[in-house]
């Protein structure tokens, strides 16, 4: 089973629609396995935008990721960084089809209301940012109540 990171931007928290996301996800088949709502620091921030460091959008992408609560997600399930990216849109609302979480609550590129990953390698590399090993449970594989194995 693939993992993937999705964290609900300060946007989509202050405006109360996690619940909205996390149901998409859930809708789909996905198992939610870590969760938890963080006030992320400068260097967690340094750390997960590393490739955009030197990039002139940088201060003001930091700045809006520390300026609330950000909800950090772990989801998995079969392909779930490829079908995460369909089911959030693209990162351009404008662009984003209607019914994706882009498309229906986002407002513009700054106010896109989630991050996902974008490949199996990110996901590893982001979920061990934002994660502790303890912090991920595990569903055992024969339970029968779980149905999209």
């Amino acid at each position: 089973m693939e993992r993937t990171f999705i964290a609900v931007k300060p946007d989509g928290v202050q405006r109360s629609i996690t619940h909205k996301i996390i149901a998409k996800f859930e809708e789909k088949g996905y198992k939610l396995t870590g969760i938890k709502l963080v006030n992320a620091s400068l260097e967690l921030l340094t750390e997960h935008y590393i490739e955009h460091k030197d990039k002139p959008f940088f201060p003001k992408i930091v700045s809006f990721m520390t300026s609330g609560p950000i909800l950090a997600m772990c989801w998995e399930g079969k392909d779930v960084v490829k079908q995460g990216r369909k089911i959030l849109g693209a990162t351009n609302p404008l662009n984003a089809d209607l019914g994706t979480i882009r498309g229906d609550y986002g407002i513009d590129m700054g106010r896109n209301v989630c991050h996902g990953s974008d490949s199996v390698e990110s996901a590893e590399r982001e979920l061990k940012i934002w994660f502790s090993p303890e912090e991920i449970v595990s569903y055992k594989k024969d339970e029968e109540a779980w149905l999209y194995e």
